[in-house]
This record gives structure tokens, C-alpha cells and sequence, in this order.
């Protein structure tokens, strides 16, 4: 249910017409059509004041309530509340800061810090529909703050890395049978290049059927990217990010890249401009090879070739 705004605004004086587009901004009306703006039900109060003061000013409005039993036309509108491009600019301040984190003093840092974590509270104040957006944004801002305090607060205990995920020393991990379902699709396809590439170069891959139930992982295998595995989702954080964050990787600017993309991939959120691409040919291996260890080698490439990518500093 929502209430909707009818809006005819008086011709004068601008000053009126200037505040309340504002207004309708500010509070995160999603547009209709011209002069109809739309808020959930519960927030059908904020449009009062607007339409008293278009009233008083000799223009005319009207606050409806509104439904669809059209679960498509119910869709649309839910999208006109989507704010997944604000949080892509949000992210945007959020890595111009850690870029320039090094160069910074404590004040400077730490006032930025506030500001972006003011400029998110207010997104998520007007963000009526929250999802993987909004959790990721959580955690990104949770972990520039680590990142603020490993700089500058040095006695912090930091043998935790963040969201409880224990720091582990990948020469314990060498060698070893890593298991996982198979057909791999693009957060098992990094964690597969991540485990050989950074953690086990001599890493084998098990390809189960239903490796959490049917068909269990052997014993002394490492499970990763499905329920009960050792590496597998944590929070808002998906599995390929649970193991960077595991072994100490998270922090290289590289891998952030790669992260973000397999994050929007696999669980949605913010959109990064490698995501459709890297989707595209992944999607295409997946058709050529039928073999899953032939599939995880051509990904792996993939996954190389992104991560020497110009673009970030290495």
C-alpha cells in the first residue's frame, strides 16, 4: 500500500515551488508522473505539510491511498524506491577516503569518516525498501572504520578480522582437498581462483552434487560456498569475501574489485561496472566446458586477467 500526492503547483512564487521540490527530494518520493509522487502507506503523514503549504499558496493537493492486486505493477512501483545507484555514489566517497587514507592526519581521516557515515544514515533514512544494498553499505562503512583504527589506534587487538571471521595462516591450509557443489557459478568460481592462486597453489577440487546433504564431503575435505561449509556466507559478506577476509586479503585494493563484483553477482547490492561483463563470459564458459575442474581453469583466467587489470593501484 502506498499514499500517493497530487500535485498542481502554484505558478508563483518560485521560492514555493523551489521548496517544495526539495521536500519531495529529501524525503525520497519516488515520481509517478509529473505532479504524482508516491510514499509507503506508513509514511503518509510526511506529505501533510507540503500539501498545506501548496493549498495555502493557491495551488491544489490531494493525498490518495493506493494498491495493486498486479504483482508486475507492484513490482515497477517498488522499483521507482530502488536506490541502488545512491549507494554506488555513496561507495564512490567511501574509496575516495580509503584511497587517501595513507596521506591523511587522525582529524582530517576521522572528520571524513563521520561524513560519509552521516551521508549513509541519511540514504538509509529515505531508503523505504532496504536490501542487499543497504547491508553491504553497512559492512563497507564497519570495515573503513576498522581501517581507521588500525592506523590510527594501534593498541586495537586486530587478531580478529571483521564480523568475528578468525584470521587463519593459509601454510596450514597447503595441499588440501577443497569441496564445494558443483556446476560452479561465480562466487564458487572465485573461490576456487582465490584458494589456488593466493591460499593453496596446490589446492584439488572436490565437485559435489549436494555436498550438504546427498552427497557429504570426505573427511579431511575443506568445505566452502555451501551450508555447513567451513568458508561459506557470513553476515552480508558472500563466501569469496569470507575467505580474502579469512587469510588476510581483504585489504588488497585488487581483490576489493573482484570482491564487489562476485558480491553483486551472487547476492545483488551495489553495481560495479565489471559485474555484467564478467557475468557475460563466465556465463559463456559455463556453456563450452561440461567438466567442472576445465571450467574452473577457464575462469581462473578470467579472474587473472581481472585482477591485472589497469585501473587500480597494484
Amino acid at each position: 500500500m502506498w499514499s500517493a500526492l497530487f500535485l498542481t503547483l502554484p505558478t508563483q512564487p518560485n521560492a514555493v515551488r523551489l521548496r517544495v521540490w526539495r521536500a519531495l527530494k529529501s524525503l525520497g518520493c519516488a515520481p509517478l508522473r509529473d505532479g504524482v509522487y508516491l510514499l509507503p502507506a506508513a509514511h503518509a503523514g510526511l506529505f501533510d505539510p507540503l500539501a498545506a503549504e501548496v493549498r495555502s499558496h493557491g495551488g491544489q493537493a490531494s493525498v490518495l491511498e493506493l494498491s495493486t492486486q498486479d504483482e508486475a505493477l507492484r513490482a515497477e512501483l517498488l522499483a521507482l524506491f530502488d536506490r541502488a545507484e545512491a549507494y554506488g555514489q555513496w561507495r564512490s566517497e567511501v574509496q575516495a577516503l580509503a584511497r587517501d587514507l595513507p596521506a591523511l592526519d587522525e582529524t582530517e581521516a576521522r572528520r571524513r569518516w563521520r561524513g560519509v557515515a552521516e551521508t549513509l544514515q541519511a540514504l538509509r533514512r529515505i531508503d523505504y525498501y532496504p536490501g542487499a544494498a543497504a547491508d553491504q553499505a553497512e559492512a563497507e562503512l564497519d570495515g573503513l572504520r576498522l581501517a581507521l583504527d588500525a592506523r590510527f589506534s594501534r593498541g586495537e587487538p586486530v587478531a580478529q578480522a571483521a564480523h568475528g571471521i578468525p584470521r587463519l595462516d593459509a601454510r596450514k591450509f597447503q595441499g588440501r582437498r577443497w569441496a564445494t557443489r558443483a556446476r560452479p557459478w561465480v562466487d564458487r568460481l572465485a573461490c576456487a581462483w582465490l584458494i589456488r592462486r593466493f591460499i593453496d597453489p596446490e589446492a584439488r577440487f572436490l565437485w559435489l552434487a549436494d555436498p550438504a546433504g546427498a552427497t557429504p564431503a570426505p573427511r579431511g575435505a575443506i568445505g566452502f560456498d555451501f551450508d555447513g561449509a567451513r568458508f561459506t556466507h557470513v553476515g552480508s559478506r558472500v563466501s569469496f569475501e569470507v575467505l580474502a577476509a579469512s587469510f588476510g586479503l581483504d585489504a588488497d585494493p585488487r581483490l576489493q574489485r573482484i570482491a564487489r563484483a562476485v558480491h553483486f553477482l551472487d547476492v545483488g547490492g551495489i553495481p560495479v561496472p565489471e559485474a555484467a561483463g564478467l557475468e557475460a563470459v563466465l556465463a559463456g564458459l559455463r556453456e563450452v566446458h561440461a567438466d567442472d575442474d576445465q571450467l574452473s581453469q577457464a575462469a581462473a583466467a578470467v579472474f587473472d586477467a581481472l585482477h591485472a587489470a589497469p585501473g587500480v593501484p597494484a
